[in-house]
């Protein structure tokens, strides 16, 4: 029979399944939470690596047809370069940035291929858009900065590393390139440089151009302040305020600096250029300088002066000052609109003009007026003190004009966005200019901002230059036979313009400056100036060293207008005023006819009429720095001596093929190469003329 025996218990325990996978799986979980912590603190090595060690130190942000912008993380700075060549055209640092370490730019556009956007968190924003193509090896960048507080200081610097630059605003000590001048960060505006010689004056346009084919234009309604570190860097900084100032400017590039002036430069104006009365181009300026006290006087010297030009020289223009305009005015008859304007033609004067009239007269006029004079208490008798530049008062109930010194008196500055100001202003000069019978005027007088100078904030139809540009308009409504002594944005109007008043010396304040000078006006589209009268006016007296008024005079005879202040028969032997009737001639006869051709290339193209040795060999590095000659044209070169006690020179010949031919020897020399030690005597200057 069978027996049921009872089973014996397994010497291993019976453990269910899920609980021993449940125990590996908690051992595998621990081991791959370790390996994951490893792997990503390994990433993390390695992230931190390539930002700080191994990334590249410049990658690309944006890319035109033919060049392209790269960020360079170690200076914090944007490369601009040709992508073919991988030449570097331009190297801009970002001042915006602040002093911290910025691995790489984010690009927030990234979908936009022409365009690039970054942000700083409670800085600024940053937009790079690639703009329309002006040619099919130009590209354009239009850079824009936006503070995101009203704390942020905007500042982009560019290199002078193997760059030089040309454009901009007029110094004292005028330098072609600029890289040797050296002014601290100030407004961006025009200033009287007599008054104040560290500022910008005279001429002023927001453009640079630099020896690689690059220009940089600023934007025309932002306020800007530049500052020009010698031989470093010049740079564009925006104001700090609660207008939150953005910074813009654009960037093009070409395949060389004449190709870039062409393009961009020369097309500055978009309004028709037009020509300024051409007849003075053949008329010597003689500056009067008679003292006296009452217009009696005047007229008795100013026909004296007129008699002996007749007798030494030629008849010319004779230009008068402010001063000896006002003693011819006669101020009994001096009118506000209060009067009719019917009126203007019918004043009757006590004094006779017919004495004058027969002289060829240039009358001086500003746009100031003392506080002593009887014009000024007239208008403030009469309620028009909104003919003045006025701010409220402190109660605001009326208005208070502003002062400044003007020729040695506290003055009221006319209120140019008064229409009824303008209109009885400009009576009053054209009134001026039929009584004395003069064939031009010239303005003076309108440079600075009186409301900037003074911490005011200035209304918005008179910020920046506005004041300067609205006074060349009017004096354009003269027609074609106005004078002005500072232009912005109106090279296109038919004016003449004054250069700066020049030091009786050798220095880049005196003559050595008016070369530079001469190139920045005529880059700037400027062409018709008439320069400081030979041997400068800002010394007391007339001029005795006759080297200076002979090697000045040779200057001069190549430019558009001849100018005098100190007779040659009160400074120089009898010699030198045969010699002066000499360049007379040559200037009337040979340089005029050269100004009216390229004149014309001026009006269609835009070209300036007096050209750098660069404009005809722009790749060659030596002529970046050439700073005493110049061209007419493309025909005709000048190198004048600008060195005291000088009687040798090189020259250097632009344009590799072409023939130039000496006007002196008839020497016939090839095209880039220079000519060493070549002689100069007192009475010569040196000039040469295309061949081939």
């Amino acid at each position: 029979m069978p027996h049921n025996h009872p089973r014996n218990p397994s010497p291993v325990p019976e453990v269910p399944w899920d609980s021993g996978l449940k125990e590996m799986n908690e051992t595998w979980k621990g081991g791959i939470a370790c390996l994951g912590v490893a792997v990503f603190f390994v990433m993390t090595i390695g992230i931190i690596y390539w930002q700080v060690v191994d990334q590249p130190s410049k990658n690309w942000i944006l890319k035109g047809s033919t060049s392209g912008l790269l960020w360079e993380r170690k200076a914090r700075s944007l490369i601009l370069q040709t992508l073919k060549e991988e030449k570097t055209m331009l190297e801009i640092h970002m001042g915006s940035f602040p002093n911290m370490d910025v691995p790489f730019l984010k690009d927030l556009c990234w979908l936009n291929k022409t365009e690039f956007c970054s942000t700083w968190e409670a800085m600024a924003d940053l937009t790079i858009s690639l703009g329309p193509s002006l040619a099919s090896n130009t590209d354009c960048y239009s850079i824009n900065w936006s503070p995101l507080h009203c704390q942020v200081k905007l500042k982009d610097c560019f290199s002078m590393l193997n760059i030089s630059w040309y454009g901009g605003a007029t110094v004292k000590s005028q330098h072609w390139p600029l890289n040797n001048v050296k002014i601290k960060s100030q407004p961006f505006i025009i200033s009287n440089l007599t008054k104040s010689p560290s500022s910008y004056g005279s001429v002023l346009e927001r453009y640079f151009l630099g020896s690689t084919g690059v220009t940089v234009t600023i934007a025309s309604d932002i306020p800007i302040s530049i500052s020009i570190e010698r031989n470093k860097q010049f740079c564009l900084e925006s104001p700090i305020g609660t207008d939150m100032a953005s910074l813009q400017y654009t960037l093009c590039v070409n395949p060389n600096i004449t190709s870039a002036h062409q393009k961009v430069g020369s097309q500055l104006s978009e309004q028709q250029r037009r020509l300024p009365e051409m007849n003075l181009l053949r008329l010597p300026v003689w500056r009067y300088n008679g003292a006296a006290d009452s217009a009696a006087k005047m007229e008795q010297g100013l026909r004296s002066f007129f008699n002996k030009l007749q007798r030494h020289l030629v008849e010319g223009l004779i230009i008068l000052s402010e001063h000896s305009t006002t003693l011819l005015r006669n101020m009994d008859h001096t009118y506000l609109p209060a009067v009719r304007r019917k009126r203007l033609h019918t004043l009757r004067l006590d004094m006779d003009y017919s004495l004058i009239k027969p002289l060829k007269l240039s009358i001086t006029v500003s746009p100031h007026a003392s506080i002593n004079s009887r014009l000024f208490q007239m208008s403030l008798q009469e309620g028009k003190e909104d003919f003045w530049l006025s701010h409220h008062s402190k109660s605001g109930d009326y208005m208070v004009p502003l002062l400044t010194r003007w020729k040695g008196q506290f003055s009221a500055r006319l209120n140019v966005t008064s229409q009824a100001a303008v209109l009885w202003y400009m009576d009053q000069v054209r009134l001026l200019k039929q009584q004395l019978g003069a064939e031009y005027v010239a303005f003076e007088g309108g440079e600075g901002n009186l409301f900037m100078e003074q911490a005011i904030p200035p209304p918005t139809e008179l910020s920046g230059d506005k004041y300067i540009y609205i006074l060349a308009m009017l004096a354009a409504t003269l027609g074609n036979t106005s004078i002005i002594s500072a232009a912005t944005r109106v090279s296109h109007l038919p004016l003449f313009l004054q250069m700066n008043p020049r030091q009786s010396d050798w220095s880049y304040a005196g003559l050595k400056g008016i070369i530079p000078s001469v190139l920045h006006y005529s880059l700037l589209g400027y062409n018709f100036f008439i320069p400081d009268a030979i041997g400068g006016t800002l010394t007391s007296g007339f001029l005795t060293d006759e080297e200076l008024y002979i090697r000045w005079l040779q200057i001069v005879t190549f430019l558009p207008v001849m100018s005098f202040s100190t007779p040659p028969w009160v400074c120089c032997d009898d010699w030198v005023l045969n010699l002066t009737r000499h360049y007379i001639q040559r200037h009337q006869n040979f340089v005029v006819p050269l100004i009216e051709k390229y004149s014309k290339e001026w009006l269609s193209m835009g070209y300036p009429v007096f050209r750098p040795i660069w404009w005809l060999s722009p790749t060659d590095p030596i002529t970046f720095t050439i700073d005493d000659e110049f061209l007419i044209g493309d025909e005709v070169l000048v190198a004048p001596i600008t060195e005291q006690g000088q009687s040798q020179r090189d020259i250097y010949l632009p344009r590799k093929g072409q023939k130039w031919m000496d006007t002196n020897t008839a020497e016939v020399f090839d095209g880039g190469t220079f000519i060493q030690n070549y002689s100069v005597t007192l009475v010569d200057v040196p000039v040469f003329v295309k061949t081939l």
